[in-house]
């Protein structure tokens, strides 16, 4: 209908007055849409609500008994699991590890994690512990994937390991500096603003 009048841009729209938008498409959609086209929306802005859970996996071309291959793929997921989580930004309360055999067989276990962590450091140490669950023997592997569970938000582990100093001082604790936590999360914040493709060639998991 606003084509037939010329109207087919929204910047056309705008400079129309809103009177003759009422006119020509109702009292209330006239108004609406004069006020749109110039940017006015009273609706309360909805956050858009972040997934509960965030899953990265690898598959192998060929079936694998080779330990240090999966090893290393495990590692990767872990690095890029981290990087995700650390984008959106948030953390991970447990993990689980799926991994799958020839002839379509699977094997799952979930951990839970010592505190919610988007940090190498502490999702490496767990899938570790999570691989060598699953006690592999001579099975053979064609997939592996691994998924960070009941997620929350960067900024509610930030403001726990801060609560959590204060707390320590003041039963009488002394002030030692950043511990394992801050310095960790400094080390990951410097990392976030390299580019990518320094992420994966020149960061790698403190020791």
């Amino acid at each position: 209908m606003l084509r037939h009048y010329g109207l087919h841009s929204v910047g056309l729209l705008a400079a129309v007055p809103p009177a003759t938008l009422q006119r020509l498409l109702g009292g209330r959609t006239g108004r609406t849409a004069a006020d749109h086209a110039r940017g006015i929306d009273p609706r309360p802005v909805v956050p858009t609500a972040l997934p509960a859970s965030a899953t990265v996996r690898c598959s192998f071309d060929q079936h694998t008994l080779d330990g240090a291959a999966v090893r290393a793929a495990l590692l990767d997921l872990v690095v890029r699991l981290g990087a995700r989580l650390r984008r959106r930004p948030q953390a991970a309360r447990a993990l689980t590890l799926t991994l799958k055999f020839a002839g379509g067989t699977t094997w799952e276990k979930t951990r839970r994690l010592a505190e919610p962590s988007a940090h190498d450091d502490d999702l490496r140490t767990l899938a570790y512990q999570l691989m060598d669950a699953a006690g592999l023997q001579r099975g053979r592997l064609t997939g592996i994937a691994l998924r960070g569970e009941d997620l929350i938000d960067a900024d509610r582990v930030a403001q726990q390991i801060s609560l959590d100093d204060t707390r320590a001082l003041a039963a009488g604790g002394k002030d030692r500096g950043p511990g394992p936590r801050q310095v960790r999360a400094g080390r990951h914040r410097a990392g976030s603003r390299l580019p990518p493709r320094l992420l994966t060639s020149t960061v790698t998991p403190g020791r």
